[in-house]
């Protein structure tokens, strides 16, 4: 059996080199052209180039996401694209719409195509028939279910992957496939701009009562019907592995550089871990204890044991205990002093959690804050460059996170 891959969003070029340090086999991203996060800070081709490199290095694979529902104007260019996409050397192409396939098929027959989950593969002969196409790797449905998945495994040929979402927001539209914010604001969730309309409150009025509003309740638990909870499968690592799924996909392109260090992170030692000895694997608390640290939706597990995503109806809002309040730019052992880039506001004084590819989080106290010559006892400037002196050794790149409701 090959090592299944983990999967992990790169939202720009600082999310991609994090995923990879952090313990990906692999990210996805967005260019300049027909992907689905139209507000993410998509690449440029440059961009796309440094990203490659750094993850080719490092023996890692970039994928680029060409998933919208193209409309003839989104056509125009797309030969030149694919063919400078080809060029930058990325891995593969993940679209969901057969114009572009075929014109990839045609344009660049050796780039490797993922089918994108927006085509809603939930069977094996409609894998099989995309297989036929040139499809290499099939991204399922996110309704489809355990016993479904390990069944398609058996009826594709060995050579077309299956990926599948392990951890992420869960659309409340049938793989994704939604009108409703196109309908009130006008930005199509199906050509990258959706405003997340089914996460608003909504209220019931009566036609000849105009400004009457009825809140929508459901056994008094809340109004907000169609928020769904974020897919978390960290604790069923062997169902996966064993079900056939080669690569971990997480979601988040939209989401900070610490939601995907930390995420990748426990899914990334949770799999080693399986993978080590799997008729001795023990799940550990602590990966899920970090992923609850995380912004973060209630976590359920979707649909791989046959139940529909569950819904949150008190409030829209998400989980967020914990900050990342600095990044290490450098540290110098003989003075026990680290310079930090401010991400949130800390205080002299703090003691924070540290965040780096190996090892366990640990706590260490920060004192002595100096912002270049200047002594501070708060770095409150968005991304400031400041020292500070620590009570354990750090590394550069180590991230700092801290409760936010802790002083």
């Amino acid at each position: 059996m090959r090592k299944p891959e983990i999967l992990a969003p790169a939202g720009s070029l600082e999310k991609l080199k994090t995923a990879i340090d952090f313990g990906a086999d692999a990210v996805y991203l967005g260019g300049s052209k027909l992907n689905l996060r139209a507000f993410a800070d998509n690449f440029t081709n440059e961009q796309i180039s440094e990203g490659v490199k750094y993850a080719h290095d490092r023996g890692k694979k970039v994928y680029v996401t060409m998933n919208v529902f193209p409309h003839n104007a989104d056509l125009n260019g797309l030969e030149e694209y694919l063919t400078e996409l080809y060029n930058l050397k990325v891995d593969a192409i993940i679209a969901s719409d057969p114009a572009i396939i075929a014109t990839a098929r045609e344009v660049v027959p050796n780039l490797e195509i993922h089918l994108s989950t927006q085509a809603n593969n939930v069977n094996w002969r409609s894998a099989k028939f995309w297989y036929d196409q040139g499809v290499k790797r099939i991204v399922l449905a996110r309704e489809v279910g355990f016993k479904e998945i390990r069944e398609m495994r058996e009826k594709l040929p060995e050579e077309c992957d299956i990926e599948a979402f392990v951890h992420g927001s869960m659309c409340m539209a049938y793989s994704g496939r939604c009108l409703l914010s196109n309908y009130m604001t006008g930005r199509d969730a199906n050509r990258g701009a959706c405003a997340q309309a089914c996460r608003y409150k909504y209220y019931l009025v009566e036609e000849k009562r105009p400004g009457e509003y009825f809140e929508i309740k459901e056994d008094d638990r809340g109004s907000y019907i169609m928020n769904s909870k974020d897919l978390c499968m960290i604790k069923h690592i062997p169902e996966i592995v064993e079900s056939g799924i080669y690569s971990l996909k997480i979601e988040g392109r939209m989401k900070s550089p610490y939601y995907v260090a930390a995420i990748v992170k426990a899914y990334r030692q949770a799999l080693d871990a399986y993978l080590e000895d799997p008729e001795h694997y023990e799940f550990k608390q602590e990966w899920l204890d970090n992923l609850m640290k995380v912004s973060h939706r209630k976590y359920h597990t979707g649909f791989y044991f046959g139940k529909s995503a569950e819904q949150i109806y008190e409030s829209s809002s998400y989980i967020r205990e914990y900050d990342i309040v600095g990044v290490v730019r450098d540290y110098d052992a003989e003075t026990s002093t680290a310079i930090i880039e401010q991400r949130n506001r800390i205080f002299e004084g703090n003691t924070v959690e540290v965040l780096r590819p190996e090892g366990d989080y640990f706590e260490v106290t920060l004192s002595d804050f100096y912002e270049g010559q200047n002594k501070i006892d708060v770095a409150n400037k968005a991304q400031m460059i400041f020292k500070a002196k620590t009570t354990k050794p750090l590394n550069k790149n180590d991230m700092l996170i801290k409760n936010k409701e802790e002083n």
